[in-house]
């Protein structure tokens, strides 16, 4: 039995759209149970109710699927409660569930990839999470595995074991120990040099982030996702207007599986290869993310200045 698929949802009808389309084309589509959950508007925003209400219409007709439960939220919840709160339902009665948002188009394969690492890993606690995404990484010379492991997690397609999930704390009931310790610090930047930021940020209410709190509990229980060689996923909503996410310049880019294969080579052994390990840290090193960030602000200053607003203005904002 393939596991269920949860699909989150908000205000962005043209990107649901296509993450459905991509969902509805993969080779398990017509054998998985799909919970859709949709967000409410905020009452402050007047424009969001007839964003959300075209969402919600969108949904209805949802076809292709074993079977689709739908949750439209009254009010709204927020990014963060919304996926807590949605996978901890589904997680009672499902062993097992894939995760998705409505910005991330997968691979014809996506769900074959997904339900084949939840076989083969179910029983290795070592293994946290799954992970669809990943950064368009060159093969290292020789390694003929599917798959790599890295002590981070995916938040752009990713599936989780019941067992696993409960054992996050969302609360971060540690986190003034945490934050205290330097070792323990240095540890959980290892993997990347954000993620104390980001922990933080979300402990103090900052951005509205559930997946670092994830990262955080896979790091406590020394854990690892496993990620694919060639990426199942792409996020489309990076340059949507509906985005929260403050990026221009998309250093996320990635070349997406063609789908062809349903088979994975999935080693039984979990090692972590120092190849894509010291790649994918320095995706996330400091100078890494100051050099994409300059390139963002150039993209920006670029938009002003060809939308009239002249370099002044831009620079002024």
């Amino acid at each position: 039995m393939p596991a269920p698929i949860v699909l989150f949802a908000f205000k962005r009808v043209d990107e649901l759209q296509q993450t459905l389309t991509a969902l509805q084309n993969n080779y398990l589509a017509s054998e998985s149970e799909l919970y859709v959950f949709v967000d409410g508007p905020r009452p402050e925003r007047a424009d969001e109710a007839a964003k959300v209400d075209a969402v919600r219409a969108l949904v209805d007709c949802v076809t292709g699927f074993k079977q689709v439960h739908r949750v439209y939220q009254k009010q709204n919840q927020g990014c963060a409660n919304s996926i807590i709160a949605g996978v901890t339902s589904v997680v009672q009665k499902h062993k097992s569930v894939i995760v998705l948002e409505d910005d991330i188009v997968t691979s014809r394969n996506f769900l074959d990839y997904m339900n084949q690492c939840l076989a083969e890993y179910a029983d290795t606690p070592k293994v946290f999470s799954i992970g669809g995404y990943t950064f368009p990484f060159s093969r290292p010379s020789g390694y003929e595995s599917d798959v790599y492991f890295f002590g981070r997690s995916c938040a752009w397609g990713w599936a989780i074991w019941a067992d696993r999930w409960q054992k996050v704390d969302w609360e971060l009931t540690d986190f003034d120990a945490f934050i205290a310790d330097e070792a323990a610090r240095k540890a959980f930047n290892k993997d990347g040099q954000d993620r104390v930021r980001m922990l933080t940020r979300a402990q103090t209410k900052e951005i509205d982030a559930w997946d670092i709190r994830l990262c955080y509990s896979e790091f406590k229980a020394n854990g690892v996702t496993v990620y694919p060689t060639v990426s199942k996923t792409i996020n489309i909503g990076v340059d949507s207007i509906d985005s929260t996410t403050e990026v221009v310049y998309n250093r996320y880019k990635t070349a997406l599986d063609s789908g062809v294969s349903r088979q994975f080579y999935l080693p039984t052994s979990v090692v972590i290869n120092p190849d894509y390990a010291q790649r994918f840290r320095r995706k996330f090193s400091i100078p890494v993310r100051a050099w994409n960030k300059l390139k963002t602000y150039l993209m920006l200053g670029l938009s002003a200045l060809k939308s009239g607003g002249g370099i002044t203005n831009w620079v002024g904002k």
